[in-house]
Formats: structure tokens, C-alpha cells, sequence
């Protein structure tokens, strides 16, 4: 008898994982299972666990779990039996879940997936280690990547867009490390946003104001805050009329409703070393395709500099995202990135091309709870000195604040509100005839 959780759990992840194993290998029994489409195969597979169920001499354990299983579960189990057949086994009866978010597989026993909001651990495994190391050479090869001993790290997208960042052991010292993001196949709205409760109608018109006036925005935030989901929302105010170049490392934009449309992604060089092109190749080229704006699914590095310049250029309405802690936090990476493109560049000159460049800061963040809020929307004021070290910065303005109603409460509640800071430079706003740009 089971002491202790860990146990029944072990022990229920070992039976699914055996029985998976053990249906496949009566559905492969008939040779002619390689030529049977993918209704045939599940039948056959569920078929197969019938008889496993009817089987007087299974262990009586076996039959237990059996027992408990309703038919939601085993129509789980035969997806499982198909995938491992004819799919990616786990990995692919995971990724057709819609209502998971985000996958983490820390070796081929440890899977946790992320269900509206909240992280939970899964009962499946993979066969082995080795199993999961081949799923993972298959599915990368499928999108065109590579991951080997010699590179061990890959970052790719599945077919459905979803963000997959690969580590392969034994740079993983517990074996392959798999991070799936997906994103809503439907794509985010504003109107989602609100319903959400990350934004409110007043600000979200205040954005849309934003868009259609060409500021040039960044979106801030940690990891998992909602960075590119925000970003496709946004994207839906910008006109059908105009032309639009993105460029992502990893194509993860959503932008369907314009015609001229063009979808840059880098790509890593091959297995002699050679074939790479670089965000930075990618943005100088893009502006010599005519754009009206330029949107960078997430600035990393050197290819800050290349960005603001493009921003300072004539390229008004671009929009990009970056990690950083705060909207402030964002300003200093965005220094430090420029440094890496121009090391000899003096930080006054990277902080005028900062102020000069980027019109607007939107800042989010992950809470407690699991919701992804609107912490704040600030306009780029220009160039003064930091009030605490006496030091050259760019200096920000709140317009509006995500105010919390109780820090102590378990579930974030508050909204975001109007500061009552008035806009700084509404050129851009009278220039497109939007005069109650903050009404």
C-alpha cells in the first residue's frame, strides 16, 4: 500500500505511461496498422484498451486504474496511443490541449503545463529519455531548426505559432528541457484585454488614439507578462490602408487584418557556421521595403540601436517589445542594448536618440494571482536629470497607473486609472486631427 501522495502519484504515472506502451504494441501486432488513416488507428487503439479492460488476468492494480478512468480518459489514453504512433507522443497529445497555455517538460518524467493561470503537474511521462530526445529532433526538423550535442539550445515555433525553446541534455542535467508557449489561436482584442480586466474602456481607447496617431510604443514587462499577446492587440488599430513589416526572431504575431503584410523572421546559421540573419539584417532591410511601420516582436541586443534609428527615420507608428522590470527598467535596458550594436557611443547621445525615438512606454506585469495587468502607460518627456543620483536620464510620465484596492488580498483587485498628467508632446495627435486625444 501507497505511503505517502508522491507514491500513488508515481505509481499512476508508471500504469498510464505501461499501458500506453503495451495498447501500441497490440495495435502493431497487425501489420497492416501502417496503412490505416488516423480514424482507423483510433479505433484499433481504443479497441485494443477494451480488451486490456476485459482481460480477467490483468494485474489487479491495472485493473483498478481502469476502473477509475471515465471516458474522458480513455479517449486521453487513445490520443496518447495514436501520438505515439503516429505524432509526438506526450508531447503532441500536450500541444492539441487548447486549454493549455504554456508547457514546461523538465526531463521525460516532469511535465507541468500552465491552465488558466495556475501551474499544474501532469500524470503522463515519456517512455525514456531518449524518447523524448527523438520527439524533439522530430519536431524541430519539421520547423525547419536544428538541435545537436554541439548546439544543444534552439529556439523554434510550432505550426500553430506556439514558442518553443529547446535544451538538450547534458547541458540539462536532469535530461531535455522542452518551454512551449502558445497563444490563442482565435488572436487577442482589446476588447478581450478588458473583459480580462487588464484595461479599462478609457484607456483602451486612449491606446487606440495612440496607434492611429502613429506614436512610437514600446511594451515592457517580465516574462509570461503579455508582452506579444498585447502587442497583437494593439496591432488591430492600426489602418488596413497602410503597409506593415514585422520582424521576429520567432513568428508569434497574429496581425491578420492587413493586406500589406509582411512577416520577417531571423534565421541561425547552418551546421559549417554560415547563413545567419540577424534582427539587425533584417530591420536595415526592412527600410528599403517602403514600410509605414515597423513592428519588432521583442528587441534582445544590438538591434536596439538599429530600431530607434528606423523610429527616428520617419518611421513613425512602430511599436516593439522588451523584458524589463518597470517602464524606467526599459529606458536602461534600452541603453544597454544600444551599447552592444555601438560600444563607443556616449550614453547622452543614446539617451537622445531614446527621447527622440520612443513616444510612449506601456508597462505589464504578471501578478500574484496569475493575472497579467496594465501596470502603466507613460509618455517619453525628453532629456533632465534623475532626481535620486543627479545623473542624465529619460525622463517619463505617468499618464495612466494601475491602482491595487488591497496589497493583502490573495486576488489582485484595482484598476487602471488616470493620472491626471497631461500629455507632453500631442503633436502627433493634432497632426492626425485627434484633438480629445486624452478625453
Amino acid at each position: 500500500m501507497m505511503d505517502t501522495k508522491k507514491d500513488a502519484f508515481a505509481a499512476k504515472t508508471d500504469i498510464y505511461t505501461e499501458e500506453v506502451k503495451a495498447i501500441r504494441m497490440l495495435v502493431e501486432d497487425d501489420p497492416e496498422y501502417i496503412t490505416w488513416d488516423e480514424n482507423e488507428l483510433r479505433l484499433r487503439a481504443a479497441k485494443m484498451m477494451e480488451q486490456r479492460i476485459r482481460n480477467t488476468m490483468l494485474d489487479p492494480v491495472i485493473q483498478r486504474y481502469y476502473s477509475s478512468l471515465d471516458y474522458k480518459q480513455k479517449h486521453a489514453m487513445v490520443n496518447s496511443v495514436y501520438e505515439s504512433i503516429r505524432g509526438l507522443g506526450i508531447l503532441g497529445k500536450i500541444i492539441t490541449d487548447k486549454s493549455i497555455t504554456e508547457v514546461m517538460i523538465n526531463g521525460y518524467d516532469n511535465i507541468f503545463v500552465e491552465r488558466n493561470g495556475k501551474l499544474e503537474r501532469i500524470t503522463e511521462k515519456f517512455e525514456s529519455r531518449e524518447n523524448l530526445r527523438e520527439l524533439i529532433m522530430k519536431f524541430t526538423k519539421e520547423m525547419g531548426r536544428s538541435v545537436t550535442d554541439s548546439d544543444p539550445i534552439v529556439d523554434t515555433r510550432l505550426k500553430d505559432g506556439s514558442r518553443v525553446n529547446v535544451v538538450l541534455n547534458p547541458i540539462a542535467l536532469d535530461g531535455p528541457v522542452v518551454t512551449i508557449r502558445r497563444f490563442p489561436e482565435e488572436g487577442m482584442t482589446i476588447e478581450k484585454l478588458i473583459q480580462y480586466g487588464s484595461l479599462t474602456k478609457e484607456a483602451a481607447e486612449f491606446l487606440k488614439k495612440l496607434v492611429r496617431a502613429k506614436y512610437n510604443i514600446f511594451i515592457s514587462g517580465g516574462t509570461g507578462s503579455g508582452k506579444t499577446t498585447f502587442l497583437n492587440a494593439l496591432s488591430n488599430f492600426i489602418p488596413q490602408t497602410e503597409r506593415v513589416i514585422t520582424i521576429e526572431d520567432s513568428a508569434e504575431l497574429q496581425i491578420r487584418h492587413i493586406p500589406n503584410l509582411v512577416r520577417l523572421e531571423t534565421r541561425n546559421a547552418n551546421s559549417t557556421g554560415v547563413g545567419e540573419i540577424s534582427m539587425r539584417d533584417l530591420i536595415k532591410s526592412s527600410l528599403r521595403m517602403r514600410p509605414e511601420r515597423i513592428i519588432v516582436g521583442e528587441v534582445r541586443g544590438a538591434e536596439a540601436l538599429d530600431m530607434l534609428q528606423a523610429m527616428n527615420t520617419g518611421h513613425d507608428g512602430s511599436i516593439s517589445t522588451g523584458h524589463a522590470n518597470s517602464a524606467s527598467d526599459m529606458i536602461s535596458r534600452l541603453e544597454t542594448m544600444v551599447l552592444q550594436g555601438a560600444a563607443g557611443l556616449p550614453l547622452r547621445a543614446i539617451q537622445q536618440q531614446i527621447a527622440s525615438a520612443v513616444d510612449i512606454i506601456i508597462h505589464l506585469s504578471r501578478m500574484r494571482d496569475g493575472s497579467r495587468k496594465t501596470l502603466s502607460i507613460n509618455e517619453v518627456t525628453g532629456l533632465g536629470i534623475n532626481e535620486d543620483t543627479g545623473e542624465p536620464t529619460v525622463l517619463l510620465s505617468p499618464l495612466y497607473m494601475f491602482m491595487e484596492e488591497d496589497y493583502t488580498a490573495k486576488k489582485v483587485s484595482g484598476s487602471l486609472q488616470r493620472t491626471g498628467n497631461k500629455m507632453k508632446h500631442p503633436e502627433k495627435f493634432l497632426s492626425a486631427g485627434i484633438v480629445d486625444y486624452l478625453d
